[in-house]
């Protein structure tokens, strides 16, 4: 839950090259790469920390040298509020903190040398690397996983659990190593570290590069071909009824190799939800019409029961900072004895 920037990276095992000109021209080849090791993945962290270190002071972040400074990048006078969060965010402070741990941290330091925490998993200085997770070329299955995991939302809604005292505790995938298995917050301090990772406007957060961008020239001759059956819609029938045909499609061009998938069967496939089926009575849901019209829009909104008046905003309020009783005590330094005299 800290602002900790990472990136998700899906890389080949291997390199394309251009092969020898044939009648579909110069189709390319894959030389696939040996096995990673532990020093391998330790070189490109150093490449990777000394890259990035040398981004940051080349945009005026940061001044390099003996210690790392940050520099004011005037985002507290253009942005006062969210210059707020994201220092919050990342220090654990109000609004966006303290937490309470299930067990008291300890204080987990850097230092200089690569440290190799597991097989292919290497850190320094707080920049770390994690290559361990592959995916074999006939495991199709395991590929689909894998690009699905970067589209994980910040928090499993299966690890949020929400307790009688105005904390929201969050259960940990894997304990951390000072045995930490579960985070208690205040609500607010988990909006407000939700709020602060949450990408400006026009942010591409995915990106492509190498024979995978759109731009390659050698895209459309390594991505496989789609299957030759009818685009089936997220209910499992094809278009056009059960036993009506297909129209006639327009002839696409060899390099064409998308296939278009509804949003309904998009939804189901990454995040398994189906909008399509009932959740009263497990029906299958159907389109019967788009209704567009304000006067329409009223009159089903009469029959059913729902307003038809747009609500008027509430009134702005402060944020309800320290409203844990919890949190209240962590930072006065209180004891339980005294919480009804601290609370009043």
């Amino acid at each position: 839950m800290r602002l900790n920037p990472h990136y998700h990276a899906l890389v080949l095992d291997g390199v394309f090259a251009p092969g020898e000109p044939n009648e579909c021209g110069r189709a390319p080849v894959f030389h696939a790469l040996p096995s990673l090791n532990n020093d391998e993945v330790a070189d490109l962290l150093k490449v990777c920390r000394v890259r990035v270190l040398r981004y940051l002071e080349r945009r005026g972040f940061i001044e390099a040298g003996d210690e790392l400074l940050v520099l004011d990048d005037d985002l507290a006078t253009r942005e006062p509020a969210l210059a707020l969060l994201a220092a919050a965010a990342v220090g654990g402070l109000p609004p966006a903190g303290p937490e309470l741990r299930r067990r008291p941290a300890l204080a987990l330091r850097g230092r200089p040398g690569v440290e190799v925490t597991a097989p292919l998993c290497v850190a320094e200085l707080g920049f770390s690397l994690h290559a361990r997770t592959t995916a074999s070329a006939d495991d199709t299955r395991g590929r689909e996983t894998l690009v699905k995991y970067v589209l994980r939302p910040p928090i499993a809604q299966e690890r949020l659990e929400l307790l009688g005292d105005e904390l929201v505790r969050i259960h940990l995938r894997r304990p951390f190593r000072d045995g930490t298995v579960a985070i208690d917050l205040d609500p607010l301090s988990v909006l407000c570290r939700l709020a602060a990772a949450v990408p400006p406007p026009y942010f591409h957060t995915v990106r492509y590069a190498g024979v995978l961008s759109a731009a390659s020239k050698l895209r459309p001759l390594v991505v496989p071909p789609p299957l030759e059956s009818p685009v089936a819609t997220a209910d499992g029938h094809a278009r056009g009824g059960a036993h009506e045909p297909l129209p006639p499609r327009k002839p696409k061009p060899a390099t064409h190799r998308s296939v278009y998938r509804p949003w309904a069967e998009l939804l189901k496939r990454s995040f398994a939800i189906d909008v399509l089926t009932c959740a009263r009575c497990g029906g299958r849901a159907k389109l019967i019409a788009l209704v567009t019209k304000p006067a329409s829009i009223e009159r089903f909104l009469r029959h059913l029961g729902e307003p038809t008046e747009v609500p008027a905003l509430s009134p702005a309020r402060g944020p309800p900072f320290w409203r844990s009783r919890a949190l209240r005590r962590k930072a006065a330094g209180t004891s339980p004895a005294q919480a009804e005299l601290f609370d009043a």
